[in-house]
């Protein structure tokens, strides 16, 4: 595969990138000219890909995705940089590290809890998202972030909603900051719909010994040959009456 000609200045923004993820990506898109999805969960240790290529791109650098052979001969995704002169963002010009102050506030606001599971975690555990994805409206130009348009999601919360956005139209096409607005995805408690689709969702987690319900609930179903999310939704509606 012909590598193509990277201008001193496309070198030099890449080489500014410092956050571990994207400059991981970058440096080795740079030696070896793309990454695979297997590489970036063999060598690297990243199980959630896309979230990692969207780090650099958040970071204003342009990545293309196109299709190579695995080892077992099957096409897998792969990633190198796009044109620099047809970079997707326009206006948006890169997102802007956390800070640790940001990160205190929202902790003072919210609390050490996951806004979409409701648990209370380890703070260590606990990320900053936007609450409107960086995709749609990019970060504040000028002054400091405003910690209302952040949430703190755990990993998991986090992953589920990447990759609901990700599928959504508005992100893809769209673009419109008033249609995240009323998403469950970015306010979970006052929404009327989900990545645009008329739904409700209630995400429940069990911790410590609630982990023994859940693991007896879940032999209850397997016994009853039924999916635990509708033997749930089943007993709600039942006791609402």
């Amino acid at each position: 595969m012909t590598r193509p000609r990277l201008s001193k200045d496309f070198i030099r923004l890449c080489k500014k990138i410092t956050a571990r993820r994207p400059k991981t990506v970058i440096d080795h898109i740079l030696k070896h000219g793309f990454i695979t999805t297997q590489e970036l969960k063999d060598k690297y240790g990243y199980n959630h890909p896309p979230r990692a290529v969207r780090d650099v791109k958040e970071n204003g650098i342009p990545i293309e995705m196109f299709r190579v052979a695995g080892v077992d001969g099957r096409k897998i995704a792969a990633y190198r940089f796009g044109d620099p002169k047809i970079a997707r963002f326009g206006k948006l010009t890169g997102r802007t590290v956390f800070s640790k102050k940001l990160k205190q506030v929202l902790f003072a606001k919210y609390g050490s809890r996951c806004a979409i599971y409701l648990e209370q975690l380890d703070e260590r555990d606990l990320q900053i998202d936007h609450r409107i994805p960086f995709e749609v409206v990019g970060d504040a130009t000028e002054g400091e972030l405003n910690s209302d348009d952040f949430m703190l999601l755990c990993g998991s919360a986090n992953r589920a909603k990447s990759w609901s956005c990700e599928h959504c139209a508005n992100w893809l096409e769209q673009k419109d900051a008033s249609i995240c607005r009323s998403c469950y995805w970015a306010y979970p408690e006052d929404y009327t719909h989900i990545a645009m689709r008329p739904a409700r969702r209630l995400d429940i987690m069990w911790v410590g010994a609630e982990v023994e319900v859940y693991d007896r609930l879940k032999k209850k179903t397997e016994k009853l040959q039924q999916e635990m999310p509708a033997y749930v939704k089943k007993i709600i509606e039942k006791n609402l009456y």
